[in-house]
């Protein structure tokens, strides 16, 4: 097979989404050299790019191989250099110029990157039979990422229309943060679960030794342990609950909703949790259908965890108005329902709306901690609206209180 057959090859996988990476690359790559396609030496791939293939691969001299090799430097999934002998570039793919923005073939490498590790790196490659030599870099403006470069030689110095040096590179900015969401994320969740933990065993160890024949004692402490227990069991189902929903954010719902029956179901099945509260919960429903494209039992969750806080959080004796409404299309933009929760509590300061999304998040952690709060519910709701496409809007004003809305693309608008 040409090589310019198989370079369509691997343009056409990368145009359907088949290469989302390194890895993927390198399947594609090793089912090729399995075939016998592209041997894995001089005369294969990294010949074909260099500029040394033999005519047994169908790549012919000057414009026709340099167009081969632009093909291949073009479908590398992370961003990507190509520079000749004297470390000048000749050709980069799109992801390089995102990373630079100021890129441009012709250009010598030190000014494309500043970093002094890469210049090394690059220099040493030219200079050296080093195949392969890997550079980590941190940049702090415009912001903080960390980058992992890799200075591949292909070929010996020589062939003036074919590159010497390949330089690649990969993001490692938002692995580090998912990795470090994750490491909070445990962080937070043991926490939560050690506190009532330690107190049911100091409850227990008491009601074992000094409380033993104290009835009061004993009653009050059974008491406190069913609260504590109950509490681990709340975090508990709301771990599972946001696990199940971060596996399935990639499943569009096929269900249909609505979100006028939807909110009186849930505001009659609150009705209790907002009697015991003292508060009034009040439905406004919209005259026409608000059908949405969703799943039943997350939009309810969705609902209850707002009513839910609007209760705890809202005023004492205060009421709590669920309201649903409709946004009519502007321009090419498709018409929205939405659902929208008011309370008449003190409010939120404007610093902690961005965060209250955020797992395990609390403007004040004792009180809500007192009232029964996870500081899971926002980002259960937050992932729930992900997978239906939809929006939470958050507005609030000290001392004038607080208003969620959860906002959803009409069934039958777009």
């Amino acid at each position: 097979m040409p090589v310019g057959a198989a370079v369509g090859i691997l343009l056409a996988l990368v145009v359907v989404g088949s290469l989302s990476g390194w890895a993927a690359l390198a399947s594609v790559l090793a089912l090729l050299f399995a075939a016998s396609i592209w041997p894995l030496d001089s005369s294969g791939i990294l010949g074909a790019i260099a500029g040394n293939a033999p005519p047994a691969v169908g790549v012919r001299q000057g414009e026709s191989e340099r167009t081969t090799w632009h093909a291949v430097v073009d479908a590398i999934p992370t961003a990507a250099l190509a520079l000749d002998a004297a470390g000048t570039l000749l050709h980069h793919n799109r992801l390089a110029a995102e990373m630079f923005p100021k890129i441009r073939d012709g250009l010598p490498m030190s000014q494309v990157s500043r970093s002094p590790d890469l210049l090394v790196a690059v220099d040493r490659a030219l200079a050296s039979d080093e195949e392969r030599i890997d550079v980590e870099l941190v940049e702090r403006v415009p912001v903080e990422r960390r980058v992992a470069a890799t200075v591949s030689r292909l070929a010996r110095p020589g062939r003036p229309y074919a590159p010497q040096v390949l330089v690649t590179f990969r993001d490692l900015t938002e692995q580090d943060r998912l990795g470090q969401m994750r490491a909070d994320f445990i962080a937070n969740a043991s926490h939560e679960l050690r506190t009532p933990l330690a107190s049911l065993r100091a409850f227990v160890e008491t009601l074992q030794g000094p409380a033993r024949e104290d009835a009061n004692a004993r009653t009050r402490f059974l008491k406190l342990m069913a609260l504590q227990a109950e509490r681990m069991t709340r975090l508990i189902d709301d771990l599972l609950s946001l696990s199940r929903v971060e596996m399935r954010v990639h499943l569009p719902p096929r269900g249909i909703v609505e979100l006028n029956e939807t909110a009186s179901y849930v505001c009659q099945s609150l009705e209790p949790v907002a009697e015991a509260a003292k508060a009034k919960v009040t439905v406004m429903r919209q005259e026409a259908p608000a059908r949405i494209r969703g799943d039943r039992e997350e939009v309810v969750q969705v609902l209850q965890n707002l009513i839910q806080n609007a209760i705890k959080y809202g005023r004492e004796g205060g009421t709590i108005e669920v309201r649903v409404g409709r946004d009519a299309p502007r321009g090419s933009a498709v018409a929205k329902v939405w659902v929208s929760v008011t309370d008449e509590g003190p409010g939120i300061s404007p610093e902690h709306l961005p965060r209250l999304t955020e797992r395990f998040y609390r403007v004040n952690a004792a009180s809500s901690r007192e009232k029964g709060g996870t500081g899971l519910g926002l980002a259960i709701v937050k992932h729930i609206l992900n997978r239906h496409r939809g929006e939470l809007r958050i507005a609030s004003r000290l001392g004038a209180g607080s208003s969620f809305t959860a906002s959803f693309e009409e069934l039958g608008s777009s």
